[in-house]
């Protein structure tokens, strides 16, 4: 596992990343760091524990609302295709429920 450093909210942090994982991680590290920024520069929260609570609250949220929209998209696929894909399952799996 690779190891990275970050800066979030202007601490740095070294942090695990697996190989190919760098850009995904970057990425979040920088919505992490604008979320915890952004409740800092309202000022009504000062302690670093409480910014970072309230940023993955609101992260979480935010994510929760992820699978509705990731969803619909699935309801799209054509049911021959579905079917398709369930018989090549059923076929590698074989009778007994096992890989062949």
């Amino acid at each position: 596992m690779k190891q990275m450093e970050v800066t979030i909210m202007g601490q740095s942090y070294l942090l695990g990343c697996p190989e190919g994982g760098e850009a995904a991680l970057t990425a979040a590290v920088a919505q992490v760091d604008r979320e915890m920024s952004a409740i800092r520069d309202a000022g009504k929260v000062k302690a670093r524990e409480r910014i970072a609570v309230l940023a993955a609250l609101n992260l979480a949220y935010q994510l929760a609302d992820v699978p509705r929209e990731v969803a619909a998209p699935a309801s799209s696929v054509s049911s021959p295709e579905v079917d398709t894909l369930i018989k090549r399952l059923d076929e590698a799996l074989g009778h007994d429920g096992q890989l062949l």
